[in-house]
């Protein structure tokens, strides 16, 4: 079973939403820090919203904020990315990854685990 498993993803119209999900198994989420990322055709994967395991903290790329809200559940071992008012520069795989570090930083090296991605495309 893979650690880590993106759900969520689709076509949506420009201004739509969508919610993506993280199932995490094999290992406890409250001691792991958890980002998405995000890659496109022909471009670097760069970070969309992380989340710290010490006190739920977040950080967001300059990008999505107001847009997007990362939230986590423990319990559930999930992590979660809602995405609102989307735009078509946000078609990309989504990637979710964890770090033991307590960074909410989206510094892809400090990310070992990756999710096998899921596809957003935003078009009308």
């Amino acid at each position: 079973q893979l650690p880590l498993v993106e759900s969520g993803g689709g076509l949506v119209q420009p201004g739509g939403s969508l919610r993506l999900s993280c199932a995490a198994s094999g290992f406890i989420l409250d001691y792991y820090s958890i980002g998405w990322f995000r890659q496109a055709p022909g471009k670097e994967r760069e970070g969309v919203s992380c989340i710290s395991f010490v006190g739920g903290s977040t950080n967001y790329a300059d990008s999505v904020k107001g847009r997007f809200t990362i939230s986590r559940d423990n319990a559930k071992n999930m992590v979660y990315l809602q995405m609102n008012s989307l735009k078509p520069e946000d078609t990309s795989v989504y990637y979710c990854a964890r770090s033991s570090s307590s960074t909410r930083n989206c510094s892809i090296a400090e990310y070992d685990y990756w999710g096998q991605g899921t596809q957003v495309t935003v078009s009308s």
